[in-house]
């Protein structure tokens, strides 16, 4: 059947490289050649114009300030903790689930912040955004001037065998670490 034809992980063993080719019409008017193809970018996908980001707001927010990252040991969590002790804040709160995953990007932040001589105190915190009462504890505690909210479950495939989990963590975590925040007094999330 058509969607047994398709489906993504029957493709996941086979190694080839997705290009861009213009449309039938302009090659063959001459408009463009054959060497208008090209890879497909990340951008290509999004639907809309890149946005870059801003420095000058990132710096308000990061800028010897408190920062907590949630999901900080995952893809996009680890990312961010890696930009914004770059922007050098005060302290970096770095929440997540995973003991692993929180251990690996303390240990990777420890490195980059000897490297490029930052002194940030990483704050490694083992816990769930199912918890609102401790998020809202330690932004308190810590008086957290800003939020990065990254903690979600990504992975569509397995979201789509988990949903209940998924619901629980993406959306009513999202909720929870909002409003902890709010009664915090957090001032960016």
């Amino acid at each position: 059947p058509y969607t047994t034809l398709f489906r993504s992980d029957r493709l996941a063993n086979v190694h080839c490289k997705v290009k861009l080719v213009p449309a039938l019409a302009d090659l063959v008017s001459g408009r463009v050649t054959v060497d208008a193809m090209r890879e497909v970018d990340v951008e290509d996908l999004l639907g809309r114009e890149t946005i870059a980001a801003d420095g000058v707001l990132l710096a308000q927010c990061i800028a010897d300030k408190v920062v907590m990252v949630t999901g900080a040991g995952g893809s996009i969590g680890s990312e961010l903790c890696r930009q914004i002790v770059r922007l050098g804040p005060r302290r970096l709160l770095l929440l997540d689930i995973s003991e692993f995953s929180l251990y690996s990007i303390e240990q990777e932040l420890i490195a980059l912040c000897a490297e490029i001589e930052a002194n940030v105190e990483l704050v490694p915190v083992l816990g769930t955004v199912m918890n609102g009462n401790r998020s809202e504890m330690l932004m308190r505690h810590f008086a957290v001037d800003t939020v990065y909210h990254a903690a979600a479950y990504k992975h569509v495939p397995m979201v789509e065998h988990n949903p209940i989990e998924g619901i629980c963590n993406n959306a009513v975590g999202t909720r929870r670490t909002a409003e902890a925040a709010l009664a915090a007094g957090v001032d960016t999330f």
